[in-house]
């Protein structure tokens, strides 16, 4: 929970904003309606709005310099919390942000800031909605293109223009039914009314449920692609697993059944992050470790995006593959290439991890199933389950809501389903899910 002083007024934090380590720069942020205080403090001079100065810190108590470096005020509302705002961008040696850190820590009504509390401040100063809290937290942990680009798409405001021109839409549809109960007396008013209200609920039912058959595409891009790699004990998965990910994740033994779990380990794959399972032999065994360890194995499989089936290639294939109704990519790989003649190979991605060969052609071929199960959003989706269900709670309101007469009930409906989509920008929250929200924030964020 964050702090609020007991007569309303918001006391001014501060924070380091950048990584607390050795640096070139260091970045000190404050935010508060003292701000200003910290510019005659520390600075002792008067700073322009939005113009960097150089300037020389003092402490606030014996004017001994703790830095000579980059300053810049914002006045708010013109600034990223819409509070007054003073950066201070540092020398980044730790004693030089030690020394600032604990001058601001003496100044009236200032402290250090928590987690996520400069993002909070500026969802509730109207600066940022919802998504866009949501967008900025997956844009901070982003580690590849895809998924980099994907939160930089939700939060550019298409999504949250969206949401809200659906909330307009219901609102309408509100108003027109409580405005056939207020007049029921007047026939054209009802006929009206009957005409157009569930027809209108229906209509966004359908748009909003597009959307949510659609979220699937925005979570695997945040949340990475699952690659399941399976198939007896020493076909060479584990080797297979190590050299795709470029280091030794998994236990390389001669001796079957040495992976008795699954061990993953993740690569960006051409922008997209995909997660490699190197998963337990599969074969007939009364071991009760082997057994457990085959279970996870088929648990892995059941929820990865697609599988990889690895057979030694001095052997007969596997045997292991899709069922009927399964529509994910498999991809068949036989292994020890170096160890077969070209002549004498079946059918397959034949591979070696001694001498690198098809390797680059697995990854090639992963890609590409990637791509094709995933094909460039031309729209903005949700991308994070919190907004999926929310956006599945709102159609079946609707669709409730469009079986019935009109009437109280069906008002009340629409009410709900309003307050839901509310909920998706934060027009109407619960503060706990905040909370949540904004905990997954760094300080100084």
């Amino acid at each position: 929970m964050f702090h609020v002083k007991q007569n309303g007024a918001r006391e001014t934090i501060f924070a380091l904003a950048t990584a607390p380590a050795k640096a070139g720069v260091a970045v000190v942020r404050v935010s508060g309606p003292d701000a200003g205080c910290a510019v005659a403090a520390l600075c002792r001079q008067s700073l322009e709005h939005r113009m960097m100065t150089f300037v020389t810190l003092r402490a606030p108590d014996t004017g001994r310099v703790l830095d000579r470096c980059l300053a810049v005020y914002f006045t708010g509302p013109q600034s990223f919390t819409g509070e007054d705002v003073l950066e201070l961008h540092l020398h980044g040696s730790l004693a030089v942000i030690s020394d600032v850190l604990g001058a601001l820590a003496t100044l009236p009504n200032f402290r250090g800031a928590e987690a996520g509390e400069f993002t909070r401040r500026a969802f509730d100063n109207g600066k940022l909605d919802l998504t866009s809290v949501e967008a900025l937290a997956d844009l901070i942990a982003a580690e590849t293109e895809k998924q980099k680009d994907l939160a930089l798409r939700q939060g550019d405001g298409a999504l949250m223009a969206l949401f809200d021109s659906w909330g307009e839409r219901l609102l309408t549809a509100l108003s027109h039914e409580e405005a056939a109960i207020d007049f029921a007396e007047e026939d054209d008013i009802a006929h009206l009314h009957e005409d157009t209200t569930a027809r209108r609920i229906v209509d966004l039912a359908t748009e909003i449920d597009e959307m949510t058959r659609q979220a699937w595409r925005g979570e695997r891009l945040r949340d990475g692609f699952r690659v399941a790699v399976v198939g007896p004990p020493n076909a060479g998965k584990s080797s297979l697993v190590n050299a795709l990910v470029r280091r030794d994740v998994s236990i390389v033994s001669r001796i079957p059944g040495t992976t008795r779990d699954v061990v993953e380990g993740q690569i960006d794959l051409g922008g997209y992050a995909v997660t490699f399972a190197d998963t337990a032999g599969l074969r007939a065994t009364d071991d009760e470790v082997e057994l457990e360890g085959i279970r996870r194995a088929h648990s892995w499989v059941e929820r990865a995006d697609c599988v990889i089936t690895v057979s030694d290639g001095r052997g007969p294939e596997s045997g292991h593959g899709p069922q009927d109704e399964d529509v994910r990519p498999w991809l068949h790989v036989r292994t020890h290439s170096d160890l077969v003649s070209p002549s004498d190979r079946g059918p397959g991605l034949w591979t070696s991890v001694r001498t690198g060969e098809g390797l680059a052609e697995l990854e090639a071929a992963l890609l590409e199933a990637i791509q094709g199960e995933n094909p460039a959003l031309e729209s903005p989706v949700p991308s994070r389950a919190r907004q999926v269900s929310l956006l599945r709670e709102t159609s079946a309101l609707l669709r409730q809501a469009a079986q019935l007469p009109a009437g109280e009930v069906r008002a009340e409906l629409l009410r709900q389903a309003s307050a839901s989509l509310g909920r998706l920008t934060g027009r109407t929250y619960v503060s706990d899910v905040l909370d949540q929200i904004f905990s997954e924030f760094c300080i100084g964020k």
